[in-house]
């Protein structure tokens, strides 16, 4: 592991890394705050998922969680959102040969694929699930008995899905604005054709919605979305799992924020909300 930059923030260190990936077969970036602890102390761990076009940097610059990290004894670890690099299989169609945002570089959807030649490099559910905690908890104080997990957008989608899939592992999950049910939106239908085929039985693990109606349980949720948010109808719709968690008997927290769009200014206002939340089901206030 190579440590990117440090910089100093409420007491703690605020580190980017990179690491050679066995999983996405390409060196991989994340981030990692960790606040000031006793030594000899283990952290519980808040993983963020970001969304597309979106890097570790994002949260890591806009995000406004370090205060309440620092306060709440918690480590905050962002991944990127896809493999990159000059030797990605497929790198000349990795990218949407369209042109657009929303599938290839930036837009790994969490998920495994299966269809060249995506397959050998885009395997962001092994490096999110697997690898990546396998990093963390070797070269950093977390405490992986407790995890919680949330993300923004295309990451609110993969904390939904990777939290309800590993309920054991993660004690919390929550998410802003995310895609709850790609099997029946634009984003979600064409990264999932594209990445994992025509099978639409194979998308029911990558769908949150699909999840729960297939009997995924998880002791609650909490989402935050914006009213003003232009993708609300079309692509994200929280008024599905609002109806799968009614109809599965679980708790969802959903908080319709008047004004608010889907930008770093929304998840920024609200991250303490989250963060609190994450911190009472990890038992981690008072660290």
């Amino acid at each position: 592991m190579e440590t990117v930059s440090t910089n100093r923030a409420y007491g703690g260190l605020q580190g980017v890394y990179r690491h050679a990936s066995t999983a996405t077969g390409t060196d991989m970036t994340f981030s990692v705050y960790v606040p000031s602890h006793a030594e000899g102390a283990r952290l519980p761990v808040v993983w963020y998922l970001s969304g597309l076009t979106c890097t570790h940097a994002n949260v890591t610059e806009k995000g406004e969680f370090r205060a309440l990290c620092a306060e709440l004894g918690l480590i905050f670890v962002a991944p990127d959102t896809s493999p990159r690099g000059p030797d990605l299989h497929g790198n000349a169609v990795a990218d949407d040969p369209d042109g657009a945002y929303d599938f290839g570089l930036g837009a790994g959807f969490y998920v495994d694929a299966t269809q060249a030649p995506f397959a050998s490099n885009y395997r962001m559910w092994t490096y999110v699930t697997e690898e990546l905690p396998a990093l963390i908890a070797a070269e950093f104080p977390a405490d992986m008995d407790r995890q919680s997990i949330m993300g923004h957008s295309m990451g609110g989608h993969g904390a939904l899905t990777i939290g309800l899939s590993f309920p054991d592992r993660f004690k919390a999950v929550s998410a802003f604005a995310p895609i709850v049910a790609p099997s029946q939106v634009p984003w979600g239908q064409k990264a999932l054709g594209g990445y994992l085929g025509d099978d639409k039985a194979a998308w029911r693990k990558h769908d949150a919605v699909a999840l729960i109606e297939d009997g995924a349980r998880v002791p609650a949720l909490l989402v935050d979305q914006g009213a003003a948010d232009t993708f609300l109808e079309k692509e994200l719709r929280p008024d599905l799992l609002h109806a799968a968690c009614d109809a599965a008997g679980i708790p969802l927290t959903l908080m319709l924020r008047d004004g608010y769009d889907h930008s770093y200014y929304f998840i920024s206002t609200f991250m303490a909300d989250h963060l609190r939340w994450h911190a009472d089901r990890l038992k981690a206030g008072g660290l």
